[in-house]
């Protein structure tokens, strides 16, 4: 495994420990003392200690070089394994949600006591600790894996400041927003689960990136002096790599060797684009004008 990959799985193997300490507190803690929002958070880190498994497990696999079962690489495994992040998230947040308004139209059954707010404040303290070292780890690899485990930490501060919220209220005699902060994280849950399940949906079935990126590209073609023309210009996801399929208008008199050498370059200088994996460049004579977007697709 590469260097990279090793960084991705300690950064992985570090969100598993940080939660499982999570969960092992809060949930003591919130079953203690009955607190629905302590165990809500507590479950809410469950999906996390999950989804760092799954990370770790086959996020990595990211970083395994092409062979023969797979030629242009595992670069969709890392955002599949995203997706099921996310899915895990949505999941457990509505079961939450449930056990929330259960809680309301009984009557939630808490007792106040300081340990609750000092498992809450732990948590918010290891939860961003976690969050720090994760984003400087993947502030290099750019992995859309570590993003969401950056995005489930980010996202378990703002739960367990809710669940203070909580907590708080049963101190003031007010048991119930103990529910209602239960239900707030739920909700909380859900649409971070629906948020990096519908990014990595777009990498896995090779959606356009943003047009930023295509505009990119054909600044580094336009700026090749034996470039007089572009068309056909396609810029997809292939995973969380770019892959660009062009159509590049050269002088027609070029030489074999030259057209190569031409080639060659632009490939060079397209890949030299951290974001670009694969690029496909098809050279064509200019001035024929035959090509059905050209006219939109030419660049002088």
């Amino acid at each position: 495994m590469t260097s990279e990959g090793r960084r991705f799985k300690r950064a992985a193997g570090v969100n598993i420990l940080g939660n499982a300490v999570k969960i092992v507190v809060e949930g003591a803690v919130g079953l203690t003392f009955g607190s629905v929002a302590l165990v809500a958070d507590a479950a809410h880190s469950v999906a996390d200690l999950v989804a760092s498994l799954v990370v770790f497990l086959w996020g990595g696999s990211a970083y395994t070089a092409p062979d023969e079962t797979h030629p242009h690489g595992h670069q969709r495994i890392e955002p599949l394994t995203a997706l099921f992040v996310g899915s895990v998230i949505v999941l457990l947040g509505g079961n939450l949600l449930y056990e929330s308004a259960t809680a309301l139209l009984v009557g939630p059954d808490v007792v106040f006591d300081v340990l609750l707010l000092g498992a809450l404040a732990f948590s918010i303290a290891d939860m961003y600790l976690l969050y720090r070292y994760t984003m400087r780890v993947n502030a290099d690899l750019g992995s859309t894996a570590l993003d969401a485990l950056v995005a489930d930490s980010l996202n378990d501060i703002y739960t367990s400041i809710a669940a203070v919220v909580g907590v708080f209220g049963v101190l003031l005699g007010v048991p119930v927003l103990d529910a209602i902060a239960g239900g707030l994280v739920s909700l909380l849950v859900i649409h971070e689960g629906i948020r990096i399940a519908r990014e990595n949906v777009g990498y896995l079935v090779g959606a356009a990136p943003p047009e930023e990126d295509a505009e990119r590209i054909r600044r580094v073609l336009r700026s090749t002096p034996a470039v007089e023309g572009v068309h056909d210009l396609r810029v997809f996801y292939d995973g969380t790599d770019i892959e660009v399929e062009v159509h590049v208008e050269v002088d027609g008199e070029m030489t074999l060797r030259e057209a190569h050498d031409l080639e060659t370059e632009l490939i060079t200088r397209l890949r030299d684009d951290p974001e670009v994996g694969d690029v496909h460049v098809h050279l064509d004579p200019s001035g024929l004008g035959e090509w059905k977007d050209a006219s939109e697709g030419l660049l002088e």
